[in-house]
């Protein structure tokens, strides 16, 4: 049975109900908004620019590394062999792209001096002087590392074209790229850090113009690097 004060009770409850509803309705939120990230990428984060290395990684394949069984270097064709036609091995051409000074031991072909003025592995200068040089001409990407991650299903002359791709290879330190190995992004980072970003970007256009895959590790070290300068365009 209903007194006077249950009655009163009762529309008090239904009052404090009403306005509860109606701050609702004026904050626009529901329950259910609490904790729901923006738009964009949570906390008000930008998606990657098109057309830059930092949203090019997020188009290569993540998989396992495959077994290195069967590598062997002739598994990519003879060594530095002329594939654009132009009289040079590929050494060469490189020699000659990325030296300054070059003097030339048979005309226009055989790099025989040179100074390499800004190394990107190290950022130091290096004389180049052919039969004792401390100049190496470096695959960006590996060919161990993209025989474990695609290459070995690959035909020989895709590989052949791999090996020799102007995209792929750069004159740097000897001694430096001899430390480098066959190392990827999560386990070797030229010293020069300056040089890190560009290094990244052409390791993946390599990775992307011939389908080579990465590890989720190689991609989260090629994004944490690429966080630092999120315009960095591909090669």
């Amino acid at each position: 049975m209903f007194t006077p004060r249950t009655y009163r009770t009762r529309r008090s409850l239904l009052a404090v109900t009403a306005l509860a509803a109606a701050a609702l309705v004026a904050t626009a939120c529901s329950p259910g908004d609490a904790g729901r990230p923006e738009p964009g990428g949570g906390s008000g984060g930008k998606p990657a620019a098109r057309g830059t290395a930092l949203a090019a990684v997020d188009t290569l394949t993540v998989k396992g590394r495959a077994p290195k069984t069967g590598y062997e270097r002739e598994k990519f064709g003879r060594a530095w062999v002329d594939v654009d036609g132009n009289g040079c091995g590929t050494r060469d051409d490189i020699l000659k792209r990325d030296l300054t000074g070059v003097r030339f031991a048979d005309g226009h072909c055989k790099v025989a001096s040179g100074t390499l003025a800004k190394d990107p592995y190290t950022g130091g200068s290096i004389a180049y002087a052919r039969g004792r040089s401390k100049v190496d001409v470096d695959h960006v990407v590996a060919l161990s590392d993209a025989w474990q991650k695609g290459a070995q299903k690959w035909d020989g002359e895709t590989r052949r074209r791999f090996a020799n791709d102007p995209l792929n290879l750069l004159a740097v330190d000897a001694s430096t790229n001899r430390r480098k190995s066959d190392g990827d992004a999560a386990t070797w980072l030229p010293p020069n850090g300056a040089y890190r970003c560009t290094y990244v970007a052409r390791q993946i256009a390599v990775k992307k113009k011939y389908g080579v895959w990465v590890t989720k590790g190689e991609r989260d070290a090629m994004k944490r690097v690429l966080t630092a300068c999120p315009q960095q365009k591909l090669p």
